[in-house]
């Protein structure tokens, strides 16, 4: 069993089969993990999910399971994701086909789980795929953490939310009807600049809410240059810190959105 506390099993939909890891009880969460994969740090974000009141759904996209971060990991993972089909990492108004078989992994687990819906949290490489993962009625809670896709070469690309008209068009109809949308980044993270930030706010309004952290030159805490990771890597379990807040303004809107 590679991470240890949850329970592995297989999710197919369509031609793609992942392994899955499941922990806690309560409504359903699905965690699409960062780059490299489920890396000892995104295991224990999942794992404080869980529990804090939620069942964790996490598919393994790639990667290995419980392998340690490394820049030779990263390296050889982003390379694949770069070549497949299921990522298109360039797309600023097309989203990935891979957000299919996510999508029917949140309407399976609202089925089994009940209750009024499910959260969706992406990360980096599958950040603004929370963003896509709202055209299906089950996902109530989409936080998007620090969402690099499309990577950014051009300002239509660093300003792109990876997502097609048609389906910014169904996005934007459920937040005018009041679902919510959380979004997180440092404030110097050129993976997720701010173009983007400013993309989702004119687009969502006043229902799309955002948190930057300072990781400018000098920033008081300590913050390094080169954050990107908000709830994994790069956050910092001390008290008082905006990592640790915003972890926890990640729990509370589950909460507020996912609770009876």
């Amino acid at each position: 069993m590679p991470l240890d506390g949850f329970e592995e099993y297989k999710f197919s939909y369509e031609d793609k089969t992942c392994p899955v890891y499941r922990r806690g009880k309560g409504p359903g969460v699905v965690i699409m993990h960062e780059i490299p994969g489920i890396t000892p740090p995104v295991a224990k974000f999942a794992t404080s999910v869980a529990d804090d009141g939620f069942t964790v759904i996490m598919p393994n996209m790639f990667g290995i399971p419980g392998k340690v971060y490394s820049p030779g990991y990263v390296g050889m993972q982003f390379a694949r994701a770069c070549i497949s089909k299921e990522f298109k990492v360039l797309a600023a108004n097309e989203s990935s086909p891979i957000t299919n078989y996510l999508r029917a992994i949140c309407r399976e687990s609202h089925k089994e789980l009940g209750g009024k819906g499910v959260g969706a949290i992406g990360m980096c490489l599958t950040g603004n795929f929370a963003l896509s993962l709202m055209l299906d009625e089950s996902v109530m809670a989409p936080v998007l953490s620090q969402p690099s896709l499309p990577f950014g070469f051009t300002h239509a690309q660093r300003a792109g939310l990876h997502i097609s008209d048609e389906e910014l068009k169904i996005v934007k109809k459920k937040v005018n009807d009041g679902q919510k949308v959380l979004a997180l980044r440092f404030s110097h993270d050129i993976a997720c600049p701010g173009a983007r930030f400013r993309t989702l706010k004119n687009e969502l309004g006043d229902n799309f809410e955002e948190i930057k952290i300072d990781s400018g030159p000098n920033n008081p805490f300590d913050n390094s240059k080169f954050a990107h990771s908000v709830l994994t890597t790069h956050l910092i379990n001390k008290e008082g810190h905006p990592t640790l807040a915003a972890r926890d303004r990640v729990l509370s809107f589950l909460h507020e959105n996912l609770d009876p």
